[in-house]
Formats: C-alpha cells, structure tokens, sequence
C-alpha cells in the first residue's frame, strides 16, 4: 500500500524534471538563436584600432562569394586592415548586399569583371562554404593570376588557398588550408598543383599569405599588416 501511495508522488516528480529539462533546452536554443542572429552585427561593427595607421594609402580588395561567405574571415580581418588606415574595397560575383553563412551582410562595390589587379597594393580571398563553389570560377582565378603577375600582395583564408593553387600561383610556394579529420581535399588540391602544404595556422611565403580558417581570422589580418609594411 505505501508504494502505492508514493507512486502518484513520484509521477509527479518525474513530470516536473521534465518540464524543468524542457524548459532549460528551450532557454539554450533561444541563446544559441540571439548569437547566430547578433553576433555577426558584433563583430562587423567592432572596430580594431592599430597604434599607427601603418597602412595609410593602402588599397586592398577583398573577395568574397555572394552567398555563404565565412563572416569572422571578412569582417574581423577587415575591421584589423581598416583599423590600420587601409581602404577596402569589397569584390565579389555580382554587385549588391553579399550575406555571410552566419547572416552578416556587407555591400560589395566591385563586380569581379570590373576588376583590375594592379589598381590594389592586395587581394585577400574570404573562405567559406560560398567560396568552395567557386574554386573552378575562372574570373575568381583571373584575379589571383593577375595579382601574382603584377607583384602584388595575396592572402587566402580556409578553402580560399584552393582557389590560388587552381589559379597556378602557388607552384613552389609554402601554404596552409583548411582541412577537417574527415575532409583533406584542399589539402590534396593544394599538393596537386605544386604547392608545399604545412600544417600551421598562418603561412607567410613571400607575398603570399594563407591561413587556415575563422580561428586565426585574427592572426591573418595581422600577418597581411607585417607583409604590406614590409613590402
């Protein structure tokens, strides 16, 4: 009879730690929502100030794809650059308001057939899920090899160093990418096409500056500072 009387009891019990397990899921989705939708408006509108405006007179372009860029390797490199004094330009397949896989929105100014290589001091390629469709994009390449011909500064971040070694300009040249356990295809792109593949966050090989992903967005916009002030 007494477990018969505990047992409503413990029914009840069991009834309020789910509602309470229902309620903590509920409150976590709502965090995890306020950061996807905020949290790429944080981090374009942060801006990152340099001691000196060491790039004072610096023209950089920055590519992205128009679809699905990676947020944190466009706005946190580029809020470094212009901290420093750079004028950015941003470069993508079509003009317009571009959206990052995250849903951060930047308006890009140049069409990639407008563009001339030798009108910037550098080109910096943004990775991405939108930049992995673009690897065989012959006017996204175009870019590259003009840039490399003119002497000119690149940087390529996450899939984007990819697209530099399709493009023929990392042929001898140390560089990193972005790989996963269970995906090292950029990687063998990477080798295929002549490149010295090294598994390190930023790579510096000559003018040319590749990283690995949105963990060292950072890093990269640092190590293009140290090499447009050194060149």
């Amino acid at each position: 009879m007494l477990l018969d009387r505990e047992s409503p009891k413990r029914r009840f019990f069991s009834r309020m730690e789910v509602m309470k397990l229902t309620l903590l899921i509920i409150g976590i989705i709502v965090i995890i929502i306020g950061g996807v939708l905020i949290y790429p408006n944080l981090i374009k509108k942060e801006e990152i100030s340099m001691p000196e405006k060491t790039l004072a007179n610096k023209k950089i372009a920055m590519v992205i794809a128009f679809r699905d860029f990676q947020d944190i390797e466009y706005f946190i490199p580029r809020n470094i650059l212009v901290g420093a004094g750079a004028q950015i330009t941003t470069i993508s397949s079509q003009k317009g308001l571009a959206i990052g896989a995250d849903g951060g929105e930047v308006e890009v100014n140049l069409a990639v057939s407008e563009v001339q290589a030798g009108d910037f001091d550098a080109i910096v390629f943004i990775g991405g899920s939108g930049m992995g469709k673009k690897l065989n994009d012959e006017s996204f390449q175009r870019i590259a090899k003009d840039a490399a011909e003119s002497g000119k500064i690149l940087g390529a971040i996450c899939i984007a160093p990819a697209l530099l070694a399709k493009a023929g300009v990392l042929q001898g040249k140390q560089a990193t990418v972005w790989s996963s356990p269970m995906d090292k295809s950029a990687i063998k792109i990477l080798e295929e096409e002549g490149a010295k593949y090294l598994a390190e966050e930023v790579v510096v090989d000559g003018k040319i500056v590749t990283a690995l992903g949105p963990s060292v967005a950072k890093k990269f916009g640092e190590a293009l500072i140290k090499v447009l002030t050194s060149n």
